[in-house]
């Protein structure tokens, strides 16, 4: 380093979550899934063996910590990455160190933070390198693996989901960076409330808990030679939340409101509801889920069900939100209230099957299309009762193959 590098680490303020990360597994907290004693991944690492793989959780759940452990677990180059401001480019040059490192018998870890921002070509760009094993990739991602990163990237990598961490986890981790700050700059008065709102406005992100912790350390009142940390000050600090909501989490909440709806807990659909709405969905794709479970789940059992959803989106559409959220509320109610009979959906997709497995036959001939010249003279029509003039006259309307079929059960 010169002497210009030396001055800029000098006066960089390093973060707490940046000083205070995980020097060894022994000090990695949470991910007991992954890491956890006897695990595959653990005795893979303990036993030097390295493969690739992508984390995929939320953030400050410790995608990069644990990346950079196994590194030094298994004594191996990490070279870090951001799909963010990287590229092609910063790949090859990659490789020439990857290759280097192997001329002296060392492994090399490429880490790319948000693998996920990568376009398809440059997450093309990694893959030849893995076969011939120049390098091990891990990625770390935010999104769903299996809807942003290619099919042929995931099928030469390992997958695992990590968790945000426990309240136990941000506890311990709170009560460090409290700590360290007052080992290191005097001591701090708190109360036990203090600590519940950090660990509960953290949302099990260790970097957001501790980057609260050092603001709040710093912005407490001093009074005789010791800071005094006040729940006022930290609900300053703290502002409003904002809402964790990825495509993933699109999908996920959708699912998890619709089937709230299906199995009539009012109070889930409604929590669901609200957390769609926090994170910005759209209203108009509420109310179509709202559509949907009015058709699909409520069916034939209440057929108002489908007004009620119909009029909510048509509401929606007309107020917009914060008002629409009033006609999406009493649409959920209502849906979920209702009594439930799938037999609708069943029937459709039973004879889409039927039509798709060969079952495709044309309607009978009494049946077809005689408002025309020659539909006579081919039959068309001939036999075929008014139902309207005739309601007693029993015919057949379904075709002959089929006479017998029933859907609807």
């Amino acid at each position: 380093m010169n002497l210009f590098d030396t001055l800029e680490n000098q006066n960089k303020q390093i973060p707490l979550a940046e000083t205070l990360r995980p020097k060894t597994l022994e000090e990695y907290l949470g991910q007991n899934q992954v890491v956890g004693s006897n695990t595959a991944f653990l005795n893979l690492l303990r036993s030097g063996r390295l493969f690739s793989c992508i984390f995929w959780g939320p953030p400050g759940c410790g995608k990069t910590t644990l990346a950079r452990l196994i590194a030094t677990q298994t004594s191996s180059d990490f070279i870090e990455l951001s799909a963010v401001s990287s590229g092609i480019k910063d790949i090859k040059e990659c490789v020439d160190k990857a290759k280097e490192n192997l001329r002296y018998g060392k492994k090399t870890i490429l880490f790319i933070d948000e693998i996920h921002r990568y376009s398809k070509t440059q997450q093309d760009a990694l893959l030849p390198y893995l076969e011939n094993g120049t390098f091990y990739l891990i990625g770390s991602t935010t999104e769903n693996p299996s809807f942003q990163v290619v099919p042929a990237l995931i099928s030469r990598v390992q997958v695992m989901m990590l968790k945000p961490l426990s309240d136990d986890n941000i506890s311990d981790i709170v009560s460090k960076g409290f700590k360290f700050l007052s080992d290191k700059h005097g001591p701090i008065v708190l109360k036990q409330e203090v600590l519940d709102f950090v660990i509960k406005y953290s949302g099990g992100d260790a970097r957001l808990a501790l980057n609260l912790v050092e603001n709040a350390y710093f912005a407490a009142d001093y009074k005789d030679n010791k800071r005094v940390l006040s729940l006022e000050i930290l609900e300053t600090l703290a502002q409003e939340k904002s809402i964790k909501y990825s495509r993933q989490e699109h999908y996920d909440m959708a699912s998890a409101f619709q089937k709230s709806m299906r199995g009539s807990d009012k109070n889930a659909a409604i929590y669901w509801l609200a957390k769609m709405i926090a994170g910005g969905e759209d209203p108009r794709f509420i109310a179509r889920r709202l559509i949907v479970c009015a058709s699909e789940d409520v069916g034939l059992a209440d057929p108002n069900a489908l007004n009620v959803a119909v009029n909510a989106y048509k509401a929606v559409e007309l107020l917009g939100l914060p008002e629409g959220r009033i006609p999406l509320a009493l649409a959920v109610a209502y849906v979920c209230d209702a009594p439930k009979s799938n037999s609708a959906i069943c029937a459709i997709d039973s004879a889409l099957s039927d039509i798709s497995s060969g079952l495709d036959y044309p309607p009978p001939m009494h049946l077809r299309d005689a408002h025309y010249k020659d539909a006579q003279k081919y039959g068309f029509g001939k036999g075929y009762v008014y139902t309207h003039a005739n309601p007693e006259y029993k015919q057949q309307f379904m075709p002959d193959e089929m006479k017998d079929k029933k859907y609807f059960k």
